[in-house]
């Protein structure tokens, strides 16, 4: 499991994970492919993240095979914060659990050679996931979510997580209306309350 970033406020693990909220650099990884389109020459692709990535000033190719090119293009604090653990919990059950990357397309008009796109977030939430998907700007991709950082957030949720009871509400008991002098009551009522006289 990747250990807790190191900070004077905290005297132990536990102390760190007991924080309300917690946060790891995580390194973002993606691939430029050959597209299938036409229309365009090739796609970018999230395919995995570093947990406990240093800062990056620059992208850094990490594989060059030719065709496919891979780089890290930046460290993202990833945050978990204890009103959040159920979508942690969501995540972490299925069969997958991912770290959702977003990125966005850059504005290069000043600087044709700038990277053409940024990543601006990352989440271990699905339900933060869905709300980035929402903006046309954002592509979202889910990357598998390595096992030491599984445990990390694991960890998290067994500090913070509690179960919400279901509260069945109560029916309140029907009181029979006493007409009242002068009022006149619509058929169907009174059907009604001519039967609680009888009983």
């Amino acid at each position: 499991m990747p250990e807790a970033p190191s900070d004077d406020r905290y005297d132990s693990p536990d102390d760190f994970f007991a924080a309300r909220e917690i946060e790891m650099p995580i390194g973002i990884v993606v691939e430029k492919r050959p597209a299938v389109s036409r229309w365009i020459s090739h796609v970018w692709m999230p395919v995995a993240v570093l947990p406990g990535a240093g800062p990056l000033s620059e992208w850094k190719l990490l594989i060059d095979d030719g065709s496919v090119q891979t780089y890290h293009i930046a460290t993202l604090p990833l945050t978990l914060h204890r009103k959040e653990t159920e979508a942690y919990l969501v995540n972490l059950a299925g069969e997958a659990p991912a770290i959702y990357v977003v990125l966005r397309n850059a504005e290069i008009e000043d600087d044709p050679d700038a990277p053409e796109i940024k990543a601006v977030a990352v989440t271990a939430s699905p339900y933060s996931a869905q709300d980035f998907s929402d903006c046309a700007e954002d592509m979202v991709e889910a990357v598998p979510m390595p096992d030491g950082l599984i445990a990390w957030v694991q960890e998290f949720i067994d500090h913070h997580h509690t179960e919400t009871p279901f509260k069945k509400r109560k029916r309140t008991p029907h009181v029979a209306e006493e007409a009242s002098f002068g009022k006149e009551l619509h058929p169907i009522e009174q059907r009604f309350y001519d039967k609680t006289k009888l009983n």
